[in-house]
């Protein structure tokens, strides 16, 4: 089996997580005897000094013709004050958008050796573990009319039943596998937009009887999740709502840099780490590669269906955190800082000891 990745590695930070994030998946694949191959092509600021656009047709084609896209960052200083619609920001929305990419999946996890690296006491983030479903192509961030002027500016906010009932059934099945609580947050008290996309959950929320349906509003969630994060399994929420929740959701974990997220569509899948591109380290191979291994294996369980190498992947991850290996973004005065490249490295060496011992005694190859 072979799986063509296109490679969008952006700006910044952007092509050394990527690099080491294709290394990874690479030495994956030939473990589990599957081949990758891979397309690189610009995207965000670097795509605009060359082409004129962020996003070009030729990389949105790229895109189609892919098993799966696996992206870097965008952005820097230097584009702040280009139009909006050449930001390179804006590569990302048309992307998404075009690809059809209606959820982000992003998992909350604390890691046992991390849990001290919160800026929450341990005893309130210890085993913590939930997914943000995010509406990604829907809501205000794509809602018409939009501008402003000299004396005012505007946005639309607005969902459509299919919009909502997309996000949703995904949201449920995977509450199935977990430990069956969804939670719903809107802000249905004070927006009719909200108020209507609470209904289509309950609606859909027939089709899954064993899944808990519980509603909460924005502002609550967002208390929620500082004070008592292990009570969430599944979230479910908007795009604007979800953009915001999921970035506190990363936070108390102790790191953004270390979070991965999937955006799947009914067709396509885009892979990318959470975090921006740093233009401050760019270059110095500093950068934490952790999200992007993570979404790496995201990938591998979402597009590929190989849900083992992704927890090959995820232990392997673990395992390095375990022994005190950490980037400099992480690091306090005891543990042992590595730079992109020794950190990609030893991710792979306990991926092989992970991957052998397995082999040895759970799974067939």
């Amino acid at each position: 089996m072979t799986y063509n990745i296109t490679l969008l590695p952006g700006d910044g930070i952007g092509p050394e997580v990527a690099s080491a994030g294709v290394k990874v998946m690479k030495y994956v694949a030939e473990k589990f005897k599957v081949a990758i191959e891979t397309q690189e092509k610009l995207i965000g600021g670097c795509s605009y000094e060359k082409f004129g656009s962020p996003l070009t047709d030729e990389t949105l084609q790229a895109c189609y013709d892919s098993d799966a896209v696996l992206l870097g960052a965008v952005g820097g200083y230097q584009w702040e004050n280009l139009p909006h619609h050449l930001k390179p920001e804006a590569a990302l929305l048309k992307l998404r958008k075009s690809l059809g990419l209606f959820a982000n999946i992003r998992p909350a996890k604390v890691y046992p050796a991390f849990v001290n690296s919160s800026s929450l006491k341990s005893s309130v983030i210890s085993g913590t573990d939930f997914v943000v479903f995010r509406e990604l192509i829907g809501g205000i961030y794509f809602g018409e009319p939009r501008g402003f002027d000299e004396n005012k500016g505007w946005n639309t906010m607005v969902y459509s039943k299919e919009e909502v009932e997309r996000i949703a059934h995904m949201a449920f099945k995977t509450a199935m596998s977990r430990k069956g609580v969804l939670t719903s947050i809107d802000k249905a008290n004070v927006l009719e937009v909200s108020q209507f996309w609470r209904n289509v959950v309950e609606e859909v929320s027939k089709d899954y009887p064993s899944v808990k349906l519980k509603h909460m509003y924005v502002d609550n969630a967002a208390m929620q999740i500082v004070r008592d994060p292990r009570q969430f399994d599944v979230i479910v929420t908007g795009n604007i709502f979800g953009d915001i929740l999921s970035d506190i959701s990363g936070m108390i974990t102790g790191s953004l840099g270390m979070l991965p997220s999937a955006s799947l569509g009914s067709r396509y899948a885009l892979y990318e780490p959470i975090h921006g591109s740093a233009p401050d380290i760019a270059g110095q191979n500093k950068a934490n590669p952790i999200a992007t291994i993570s979404s790496v294996a995201m990938m591998f369980e979402h597009s590929f269906g190989m849900n083992k190498a992704a927890e090959l992947i995820e232990a392997s991850i673990e395992k390095t955190l375990s022994q005190g290996f950490r980037t400099a973004d992480i690091a306090s005065d005891s543990d042992k800082v590595l730079n992109t490249n020794e950190m990609t490295e030893q991710i792979m060496k306990n991926f092989d000891e992970v991957y052998n011992t397995e082999a040895l005694g759970v799974f067939t190859l």
